[in-house]
């Protein structure tokens, strides 16, 4: 299906290269939730759609390698970032099946380009490219809510109440101040 490189392989993907039944060049690389490259998706695509990926955003504009890790990341909003030892091995094996070309940009840089036979591959697949860009949308959606900017802000919070609780006895006022000003930012968050 995907030429002589192609050994399909359904394992469990782990995020360190090894699947159940073999290498996993191409997959996303998992993590703990919320921790690591991986981000909270965890195993955020199946084996082989991550050349899909690469072939898309190549096709939209030749891309070094760097530039590439930074568009996936951008088209899932932060929640997964690929790592380069996942990403180069996937630009080779694209190279190999003559899908992409490679031209030296300098300093040790290439600069990857569609070919007519990369274009053609992604129009008979068209759907299912289509399909994972959605998934990397929606991703992008839902990792709003974890922003480094609110994720911030919540342990501030975090922060200030527990040294307030823990730091003595509350006088009566103390503690209807603390309860409104969370009741006020509870309000505000809910009308935002």
């Amino acid at each position: 299906m995907f030429g002589r490189h192609h050994h399909h392989h359904r394992g469990r993907w782990d995020g360190r290269g090894d699947a159940h039944h073999g290498r996993h060049p191409f997959g996303f690389h998992g993590g703990p939730p919320g921790r690591g490259r991986g981000g909270r998706m965890g195993r955020f695509f199946d084996h082989g759609d991550l050349r899909f990926v690469v072939l898309k955003l190549i096709a939209d504009k030749p891309s070094h390698g760097y530039e590439l890790i930074k568009a996936i990341e951008t088209a899932a909003g932060g929640a997964y970032s690929p790592s380069p030892g996942v990403v180069y091995p996937t630009l080779t094996l694209l190279e190999e099946m003559g899908y992409v070309t490679a031209s030296d940009a300098g300093g040790g840089k290439k600069l990857y380009t569609i070919t007519p036979e990369g274009e053609a591959f992604l129009a008979s697949n068209d759907a299912p490219v289509r399909s994972l860009f959605e998934r990397m949308a929606e991703a992008a959606s839902a990792s709003a809510a974890f922003s480094p900017q609110i994720l911030r802000a919540r342990e501030n919070l975090k922060t200030a109440l527990r040294l307030k609780l823990h730091g003595g006895q509350l006088t009566a006022e103390q503690i209807a101040a603390v309860a409104k000003a969370l009741d006020d930012a509870a309000s505000v968050i809910e009308s935002v």
